[in-house]
């Protein structure tokens, strides 16, 4: 099933009949389709009636919330398709909750992405753009002054660029630590761009981690392993446990780093690094 087109008008309510008779509004209807679909194997989804079912029942179920984010259903029901395709979501213990998640996240990303002008990409797993707006045209404003803070001379301003360009050391330093640990570099640039990305908005770095650590959805979109993921979560933010504060794993990298501790200073701790090649996602790989 490469496309999915809108039903007719009618198919709302072949949808909404169907769907309840065969009790796809369940997670263990949902997961039993699903895995009866990938034992079937490649171009199982197209031709299949129940299929074509559970996306007309899919499109429907989070039609407003495509529509509370301005997009369509069927934007949305192709977000929930590709997420049904993982093996996490149909093993997951309530797949509906994976796949709710994952839309929500894609829904939150469409809109975010059409009022800054960038790519969905960029959205999730660009770190920089965590404080920025939606774009604003000039003329929406009457002085040019009210439109940024740029706009405006003052001697006494904080220099900002300085601040931003420790902060984009600091997340290269983690990237390249982990790199030198047999990391895959662009896999890591995103957890790390990401997990700075949802820290500028939780209350602490315990908080960031159990929030991270809980949403199961974040490792399926990054292609990270589970346990590989909540590894790299205590080694970059540090072990929430409070028996590990103040030691350098309840500190974690980042903490570290911004405690004047040197990249070198981290390569050289055994235990640091033990932990950062164990976490690898290729030892955690279906032989």
């Amino acid at each position: 099933m490469t496309e999915h087109t809108p039903p007719a008008a009618n198919d709302d309510v072949a949808a909404s009949t169907g769907s309840a008779c065969h009790g796809l509004e369940y997670p263990e209807r949902l997961r039993a389709l699903l895995i009866r679909l990938h034992e079937a194997g490649p171009g199982a989804w197209r031709g299949d009636r129940e299929a074509a079912e559970l996306m007309r029942y899919t499109a429907s179920r989070y039609r407003p919330l495509a529509r509370k984010h301005g997009l369509d259903a069927w934007e949305i029901a192709s977000a929930a398709f590709e997420v049904m395709l993982a093996p996490s979501t149909r093993n997951a213990g309530n797949p509906w909750a994976v796949v709710t998640s994952a839309v929500q996240i894609t829904c939150h990303a469409e809109a975010r992405a059409a009022g800054m002008l960038t790519s969905v990409s960029k959205v999730r797993h660009t770190a920089r753009i965590a404080g920025f707006h939606d774009a604003v045209r000039f003329a929406e404003r009457e002085r040019l002054a009210d439109y940024h803070p740029a706009l405006i001379h003052h001697d006494d301003d904080p220099d900002e660029s300085e601040r931003e360009t420790r902060v984009a050391a600091l997340l290269s330093a983690t990237v390249a630590l982990f790199e030198s640990a047999g990391w895959d570099t662009a896999l890591v640039a995103e957890c790390v761009e990401h997990v700075a990305y949802r820290l500028a908005d939780l209350s602490s770095r315990q908080r960031g981690v159990e929030v991270l650590r809980r949403d199961r959805t974040i490792p399926l979109l990054l292609g990270l392993p589970p346990r590989s993921w909540s590894a790299l979560l205590r080694i970059v933010l540090g072990h929430p446990d409070p028996k590990h504060a103040g030691t350098p794993i309840g500190d974690g990298v980042l903490l570290r780093l911004l405690s004047g501790e040197t990249p070198d200073a981290l390569r050289d701790d055994e235990t640091l690094m033990d932990a950062i090649r164990a976490a690898n996602p290729d030892k955690h790989a279906a032989p």
